[in-house]
């Protein structure tokens, strides 16, 4: 069974003032062509379907045309389920229509899915509250799948109650796990687990920061990430989303893996490379991992440069990326530098002036304001050092000097 797994789309998202609406079209495109190369049964999207709750209609229309062309018409499975960017309502509003085409969406904890029978042979064949097993057109075992998308606070209040003890959460969800597991997870079918939520190794905690544009998400008590160790040792592979980078988190109980968003998304993720994962699974084996390294949209950079004429020559050659632009400077970055840079690329998201340092140059403002010696002009110079990093350059320098004089 050739099963693909996807994560964090974002659709909607955008970098400050840049639609990245394009790019994504271009990357929906890709992974649905993968997926038809690879000739793939089964599409796994571990939440962060859309960037907000509310995401403009042209992500909404992106959405629902790259499940249809991913579902084939019911020949395909495709199982999303909601993100903490996620709106749980809108992911489940369209159940009964989405259900129709052989797609299975799951907005809420413990949400449980209703009849599912596709012509083309797809069925759903039994499911309890964040649980699904489902017949994959062509093989003879089924596809069995424990489903936890992500829930807030006070959707976990529901099934926590009002007190929160530190280890509540983990201890909830592994009950859930291992009941799941052990009712319905033998060998005679493929076990798999899809969640969005903080996972990281007890024994080995990863480093991994959420990025700039993620929320942190699970903060009950102590309980901010879940463990591996609290994963059903019947599981051969765990689908993970909320966090960007491509990573397996662990191989223990079995491969727990976040695939990475489809571009990057925050200057947080600069020069990371980005994924799918390639599935290929059958009852009691080890499953076969291959991630799949995406081409679509724009490159993410962090550049520094000493020399205008060096970073407009590497902007020029690297037109097809978003750049975070710090320029070393003598004074202030005026409007002449700043309209060479952007007239030379148009994918410039900051500029960052970094102030040249000087030989015997004062570093505190202070001590230097204390000097009574320092006339108005040089005691002006030193306190736009000290909130800017940088000395004012000659035009502002003339202003204030004209202000001066008017003052006088």
């Amino acid at each position: 069974m050739k099963i693909l797994h996807t994560a964090d789309w974002h659709l909607g998202k955008r970098l400050q003032t840049y639609s990245r609406l394009e790019e994504q079209r271009e990357v929906m495109d890709e992974i649905c062509r993968i997926a038809d190369e690879q000739e793939v049964d089964v599409v796994l999207i571990a939440g962060d379907l859309y960037d907000t709750f509310s995401p403009p209609n042209e992500a909404i229309e992106l959405f629902y045309k790259s499940l249809h062309r991913l579902a084939k018409g019911g020949k395909r499975a495709v199982i999303g389920i909601a993100g903490n960017h996620d709106s749980p309502d809108r992911i489940n509003a369209p159940d009964p229509l989405a259900r129709a085409c052989g797609i299975i969406l799951c907005g809420r904890p413990l949400c449980e899915i209703k009849d599912c029978k596709m012509e083309a042979g797809m069925e759903l064949l039994r499911s309890e509250p964040g649980f699904a097993e489902i017949r994959i057109p062509g093989y003879e075992y089924p596809l069995r799948l424990l489903l936890t998308p992500y829930a807030n606070e006070a959707t976990l209040r529901q099934y926590l109650g009002e007190e929160e003890r530190e280890e509540e959460l983990r201890r909830l969800l592994q009950e859930h796990w291992q009941h799941l597991a052990n009712t319905y997870c033998d060998d005679k079918g493929v076990n798999m687990l899809m969640t969005h939520l903080f996972v990281t190794d007890q024994d080995n905690p990863t480093e991994e920061e959420e990025g700039d544009g993620e929320r942190p998400i699970l903060h009950m008590g102590g309980a901010q990430a879940i463990y591996t160790q609290n994963m059903p040792s019947q599981l051969q592979y765990v689908a993970l989303g909320h966090l960007h980078r491509y990573q397996v988190v662990s191989k223990t109980p079995c491969p727990v893996v976040y695939s990475s968003s489809p571009l990057a998304y925050s200057f947080s993720e600069a020069n990371q490379p980005k994924f799918i994962i390639l599935l290929d699974a059958e009852p009691g084996k080890p499953v076969q991992m291959k991630p799949i390294r995406l081409q679509s949209g724009r490159s993410l950079h962090r550049k520094r440069f000493e020399e205008l004429d060096e970073a407009i020559g590497w902007l020029q050659e690297n037109p097809n990326t978003f750049v975070e632009l710090t320029m070393v400077c003598d004074q202030y970055l005026d409007a002449k530098i700043r309209k060479a840079l952007t007239k030379a690329h148009d994918g410039i998201v900051n500029i960052i002036p970094e102030p040249r340092p000087r030989e015997g140059e004062e570093k505190n403002f202070k001590s230097q304001y204390a000097d009574r010696q320092l006339d108005m002009s040089d005691l002006f110079k030193n306190y736009f050092k000290s909130r800017k990093g940088q000395e004012p350059n000659e035009t502002m320098m003339a202003l204030f000097r004209e202000i001066l004089d008017d003052e006088g």
